[in-house]
């Protein structure tokens, strides 16, 4: 019993550990990329750096703890019952502080002349409404955790090659195409360490609401119209039955 009481207690801190060190690579790593030597990096460059940087997370953490690095999935994740409610809140805890942290090592890294404010800090385009930027978000996330359903889906069990590779083209497409209205976070840990630290909060609620919204949702969509069980665990739960 003490065994598996230490055993539970290391596995909960390499997850912790994992998804700090994992969004905090996002906003040092993935907001490097957004700045600005010789000139503004285009919103291409910028969202082929995160795709890249998302794989690289997920090689490292993809086996310690699933590697979520956002709420948004690990709340989805909760529903679809790959992960309990206890532990999803270590999980989201130690995102929004890996992605405070991260940030904040970006800043002390980069000269301060380089470093100028607002940088990778999301906010829609001045000619978005509030509803679209919402709508968008919304969109955005929601092919992101559909991405997820179905790599969470038993039917998938035999396709997980190259999943580090899937994600981060599936975090660079959706950048590239919803870049350029809302900044395409998905994912608030990422937003709120950037804005925490430039002190612009005014917009957040936005990335906030709209990715927790899809988290909610998306998967309880994919279970009730997409989900499938495997015949192995039909028969599984028959033979316990009887």
């Amino acid at each position: 019993m003490v065994i598996l009481m230490k055993s539970s207690i290391q596995d909960a801190i390499s997850v912790f550990l994992a998804e700090l060190l994992g969004t905090g690579m996002i906003t040092f790593a993935g907001c490097m990329s957004c700045v600005p030597w010789k000139e503004t990096p285009s919103n291409f460059e910028v969202a082929i750096a995160f795709g890249l940087v998302i794989m690289m997370i997920i090689l490292i953490f993809g086996s310690v703890s699933g590697a979520h690095l956002n709420p948004a999935v690990t709340v989805a994740a909760c529903i679809f019952k790959s992960i309990t409610f206890k532990m999803s809140l270590l999980y989201i805890l130690a995102q929004f502080l890996g992605g405070f942290l991260g940030y904040g090592l970006l800043k002390l890294a980069t000269p301060e002349p380089i470093f100028v404010s607002n940088i990778c800090v999301t906010s829609p385009a001045p000619e978005i409404s509030l509803f679209q930027a919402l709508l968008i978000e919304f969109c955005m996330t929601t092919i992101l955790l559909l991405v997820c359903c179905g790599v969470w889906d038993p039917r998938s069990a035999k396709n997980t090659d190259s999943i580090p590779l899937k994600f981060g083209f599936t975090v660079a497409a959706l950048s590239i195409i919803g870049g350029p209205y809302t900044g395409c976070s998905m994912n608030p840990a990422r937003t709120l360490g950037p804005a925490i630290w430039n002190q612009d909060l005014s917009t957040f609620w936005i990335y906030l609401s709209a990715p927790m919204t899809a988290a909610i949702v998306i998967p309880i969509i994919y279970k009730v119209i997409f989900y499938r069980e495997l015949p192995s665990q039909k028969s599984g739960e028959a033979s316990m039955s009887a």
